[in-house]
């Protein structure tokens, strides 16, 4: 039951982990991000096994992540006021063409950033976009002017 407990502690910290890290660094993996997922993944599983290689102890490690994971997932869809909280709302950085700073500021965005994914979805001037939303996923949405 121990090796349990562990496993769901050690998926709740990264679940908080992964909310406060915001959505907008999750979605740009650079090499040393990658590198140090793997390290976390390691670190993460000496704590959960304590040096328990059994195949039972892998069973209860994987089930209990599979668990929480579906958990999750449930209370996400079952529960839409949890929703903000598990999964992150849209925001809005461009209304009209206008650059919403408080927005950028909070999600640690820059004028460039955004310019630059404008730039790849073919939009020349914030003068064009009505909105540009960022989404839960950390892309950013452009829906232009008519």
């Amino acid at each position: 039951m121990d090796i349990v407990i562990r496993a769901a502690v050690a998926f709740l910290v990264i679940l908080l982990l992964t909310r406060i890290v915001g959505r907008r660094e999750l979605n740009t993996l650079e090499p040393f991000d990658l590198i140090l997922l793997v390290t976390i993944g390691d670190l993460v599983q000496q704590g959960v096994t304590q040096n328990d290689f059994s195949v039972t102890g892998m069973m209860l490690v994987g089930s209990t992540v599979a668990l929480l994971t579906v958990a999750i997932s449930y209370t996400n869809f079952r529960f839409p006021r949890l929703r903000p909280i598990l999964e992150g709302e849209p925001v809005i950085l461009i209304e009209d063409g206008n650059v919403i700073e408080r927005n950028l500021k909070r999600h640690r965005l820059t004028q460039q950033e955004v310019a630059a994914e404008a730039r790849y979805q073919q939009i020349d001037s914030f003068e064009k976009v009505r909105w540009a939303v960022l989404e839960t996923s950390g892309k950013i949405s452009f829906i232009t002017k008519s």
